[in-house]
């Protein structure tokens, strides 16, 4: 390209210095002083023609004083169509040459365009809610899941058989499904005849898709089939803490260091869609049955069908929700709904994780007491304390780190709201307590072997 341009320029040069000379009408004379004179001032286009002197000269002395003398030397008008049509030709050389430029730039813009395209619909977008869901499900900069049909879900769950099911909620079951050797995952299915459904499943999808934390669960897509609605999640194999709890095991599996890894797994959950999430979400439906545990035993926070962000949480029509025994008593007399809610929840399922107890327990047909309300004394006083942690962990805890986690505990289920901590303090408060090895930053020392 350059060396063309370089000709062109040079041909161009050589057609104005030519038609300089015709024009002017030179004495015979002075005819031979218009050859090329070397000078330090001419330019490289001067030095260059010194090499084409011979023609420069040639031209030179031609002179237009008598028409006679033009008619009588023909071959000089071929010289010049020749210079004129080299001209030429060097221009439209340049010109193509440019337009090739320009089309390959365009044409490898609009294969990455088409690539980028290509990538986007083959895993990214999403379809559109089905039924009377208005939204369109796109990308978001946080992450996003995937719609799957139907038939896919039937197929992984043997038709969603008995024996695969996991938990059941309030609108329906989650099933263990299998798509392919060795993948599985969870399905909830959720039967959302009445509106209220519908509306926790558009939610749950709709912040599941934003949220990307180690400690809150994993949206892999959705589905929908008549009535039916469908969330699936990654599969965790330990279950549920309430499960691992409550259930046969009776926590057998769950040590004091992993217990408090547990509790400081959910604190970090919360603290992120407290903290961390714009707006701030507040779960609403904190509780033992809605902490999943992976094959580690890593805590992850689930069922976001009642969570709200700030800015809804003062709107009329916000439903009171939750579960007895997890629920703030400002929230169950007032209606009045912060990221303080939370807070008790978690303190009620560090009850749980302390003293291996439901969070209502029946004492007759009739009547209930919730574990805030028996623990309480037990909490604050040193020596009832340790005889009544659960039986699982009584001999292998340190009695200095029980204290301490049973004053977080206090200060969490605190009536008045403005005496409880922000989750943030919870969690500066837990991490000293847990192991390096499993997430904070307590130097566990061996015991000397004789």
């Amino acid at each position: 390209m350059k060396k063309l341009l370089q000709l062109f320029l040079f041909l161009v040069s050589l057609i104005f210095t030519h038609e300089n000379m015709i024009v002017i009408a030179v004495p015979g004379p002075l005819a031979s002083s218009l050859s090329p004179v070397s000078s330090p001032f001419s330019s490289p286009i001067s030095a260059s023609m010194s090499a084409f002197s011979p023609v420069v000269n040639g031209i030179a002395g031609f002179q237009l004083g008598s028409e006679e003398h033009t008619k009588k030397d023909p071959p000089n008008k071929m010289l010049i169509a020749v210079i004129i049509g080299c001209c030429s030709l060097g221009a439209i050389i340049c010109s193509l040459f440019c337009l090739w430029i320009y089309y390959r730039k365009n044409s490898h813009k609009s294969t990455t365009n088409d690539a980028k395209n290509s990538d986007a619909e083959k895993g990214s977008v999403l379809a559109p809610f089905f039924g009377k869901f208005k939204a369109t499900r796109t990308v978001s900069k946080e992450g996003s899941a995937s719609f799957m049909e139907y038939k896919t879900l039937e197929k992984s769950t043997n038709k969603f058989h008995q024996c695969n099911i996991l938990g059941e909620g309030g609108f329906g079951c989650v099933y263990k499904a299998q798509f392919d050797v060795g993948s599985f995952a969870a399905v909830k299915k959720l039967n959302c005849a009445n509106q209220d459904a519908k509306r926790e499943f558009q939610n749950e999808v709709d912040l599941l898709c934003k949220f990307k934390h180690p400690n809150i669960i994993s949206l892999l897509g959705f589905s929908s089939e008549n009535e039916m609605r469908f969330i699936v999640y990654e599969l965790m194999p330990n279950g549920s803490l309430e499960t691992q709890l409550h259930g046969p095991s009776r926590g057998s599996s769950l040590t004091w260091d992993m217990r408090m890894k547990i509790a400081l797994d959910t604190a970090r959950g919360l603290e992120h869609l407290h903290e961390h999430c714009n707006p701030p979400v507040i779960h609403r439906d904190l509780k033992s049955s809605n902490i999943l545990l992976d094959s580690a035993f890593n805590a992850k926070l689930s069922d976001f069908g009642l969570a709200v962000t700030y800015a809804a949480q003062n709107k009329n029509n916000l439903k009171l929700s939750g579960t007895l025994g997890y629920v703030a008593p400002e929230y169950l007399l007032d209606g009045k709904l912060t990221d303080k809610s939370d807070v008790y929840a978690f303190g009620v399922v560090l009850l749980e994780l302390i003293f291996g107890r439901k969070p209502v327990e029946k004492l007759a047909p009739a009547q209930c007491q919730s574990i805030v309300t028996w623990a309480m004394p037990q909490l604050t006083d040193r020596s009832k304390l340790p005889s009544n942690v659960d039986p699982v962990i009584r001999d292998t805890m340190d009695l200095k780190h029980l204290y301490q986690v049973a004053a977080v505990a206090v200060l969490c289920v605190q009536p008045e709201p403005s005496y409880r901590p922000l989750i943030t303090d919870v969690l500066h408060s837990l991490i000293p307590l847990v192991p390096m090895e499993l997430g904070g930053t307590l130097r566990v020392t061996q015991p000397a072997t004789p």
